[in-house]
């Protein structure tokens, strides 16, 4: 973690996925607490992260002026009230990594803009994995960001699980793929409990056996050699129990439907950020 050493690392917003990136930082790249300073709305929230992780907290403005490092975690509605009440605030070489969902990067350019000078922007898409330490963050950069900027915001979301560089353009269909993906495989899991209970397993069994399957099969995809159809070919013998199950999938065109839900969530992605 070189790049995020003796760096000073602000927070504008402390939601639930702005505590796992500072959790992150502490636990994994061992980021002292007292180089962390957060704002938000809520003080009891800036109360309990005071308390649990030890981290200076204080105005937006104090974060603005403390921090080299910026990552914007409000909601992504509230950012123009967020970067008007900061208007008379300057900005100097802070680098600003963004988690707005649906927000391009110019838009956080024009927000902290300051005369003729554009900030330095990275634009990022985490997802709710990260809440565990295990999120998927794809990183763009905006129109003045570096190189090194890039390699940064890619250490810095190592933290808390895996990291790749794409560009912006892309970034619609990472939220459709990665950044919704979470709900698909949660609706995955639900459907599989259902079926449970239709073929009259025990729900708490079937709960923890459907759950440790998905979880099981994720890291085997993850760690195998093999890519996600040959391990798939592996598990399915000819005319045997997952030859039927997959062959019912696709009558479904279980494809098909995946696919489409990605390319919604891609659509309205890029709505948003119109």
């Amino acid at each position: 973690m070189m790049l995020l050493r003796n760096r000073t690392i602000g927070f504008l917003g402390a939601g639930n996925m702005a505590e796992a990136i500072m959790r992150g930082l502490i636990d994994r790249a061992r980021i002292p607490a007292s180089r962390i300073v957060a704002s938000d709305v809520r003080a009891e929230r800036l109360e309990k992260l005071r308390s649990q992780l030890e981290i200076e907290t204080g105005s937006s403005a104090d974060v603005l002026r403390k921090a080299s490092v910026v990552i914007i975690a409000v909601k992504p509605q509230t950012f123009t009230q967020l970067s008007e009440e900061l208007a008379s605030e300057p900005v100097g070489e802070q680098l600003f990594v963004s988690i707005l969902a649906g927000t391009r990067a110019a838009k956080v350019e024009a927000g902290f803009s300051r005369g003729d000078s554009v900030p330095r922007v990275i634009r990022t898409m985490p997802n709710t994995p990260a809440l565990v330490g295990e999120g998927a963050t794809a990183v763009a950069a905006g129109k003045s960001a570096t190189g090194e900027d890039l390699k940064l915001a890619v250490e810095l979301f190592s933290a808390v699980g895996v990291a790749e560089v794409v560009e912006e353009e892309m970034l619609d269909a990472v939220t459709g793929l990665t950044g919704s993906g979470p709900a698909y495989v949660f609706r995955m899991i639900e459907g599989l409990l259902e079926a449970a209970a239709q073929q009259g397993l025990p729900k708490d069994a079937s709960t923890r056996l459907v759950k440790q399957m998905v979880y099981g099969a994720a890291l085997l995809a993850r760690d195998s050699e093999h890519d996600p159809a040959e391990l798939r070919r592996r598990v399915t013998s000819p005319a045997g129990t997952t030859a039927a199950g997959l062959t019912a999938l696709e009558e479904e065109e279980f494809t098909r439907v995946i696919a489409a839900a990605v390319d919604a969530a891609t659509r309205r992605s890029r709505e948003l950020g119109q």
